[in-house]
């Protein structure tokens, strides 16, 4: 059958972890509440996350607040670096200090990662079968957001850099047959209050 039905993909970063990222704080985990709660009304037919405790914790804080929703861990929407661009790709004036960044991260985060997320495009984006809209929702990290903002932009590969995902914000992505993915909104924080707005977020680009 023929993709011929909208795709609306929402996309959440996890909320506050701790330190160890083992773990929510209180933030964290009044975020997801407060996410869950926003999304209750939501047509979902599924909540996917990455298997990574910040993410999976927040999922099922979300999904607690939904009405016979399927949750599914999904290896795709996990925690890794989704492209490493070539020094020719980035703007020369920061260029060294791109790529200082990616060198920080283990290996197997820079090495495993682009596979997982052309995985990634496969699964979550682009129209759907059949003729009823589907909305998805993919409880993730910044960085694979950063990805897939990036994609349905047409952006160079490398532009998943310097696209920055508050903890717990949202951020919707409409695919429609024969036509070009729409970023509806992106990093909306309106269902969080302003103490807990903003975490994770690069301090100084906070609004």
């Amino acid at each position: 059958m023929p993709a011929t039905a909208a795709r609306y993909l929402y996309l959440a970063r996890h909320g506050e972890a701790s330190a160890d990222e083992s773990e929510l704080t209180d933030a964290g985990r009044r975020q997801a509440t407060l996410l869950g709660e926003r999304l209750a009304g939501t047509p979902l037919s599924a909540v996917h996350h990455g298997p990574l405790p910040r993410a999976a914790q927040t999922a099922r804080l979300i999904h607690d607040r939904l009405d016979d929703v399927p949750l599914e861990e999904s290896k795709p929407a996990g925690d890794y670096i989704p492209y490493v661009p070539r020094r020719e790709e980035l703007p020369a004036v920061s260029a060294d200090a791109m790529l200082a960044r990616l060198a920080l991260f283990p290996a197997e985060e820079r090495e495993g990662g682009p596979a997982l997320a052309q995985a990634a495009l496969a699964r979550f984006t682009g129209p759907v079968e059949g003729d009823v809209p589907r909305h998805e929702l993919v409880v993730t990290h910044n960085f694979l957001i950063g990805w897939l903002v990036r994609d349905a932009l047409d952006a160079p590969n490398w532009r998943w850099m310097g696209l920055n995902h508050a903890n717990a914000a949202l951020t919707v992505i409409r695919y429609a047959p024969d036509r070009p993915a729409s970023v509806l909104f992106y990093n909306d924080m309106a269902h969080l209050p302003e103490d807990l707005r903003w975490t994770g977020f690069p301090p100084d680009l906070r609004a």
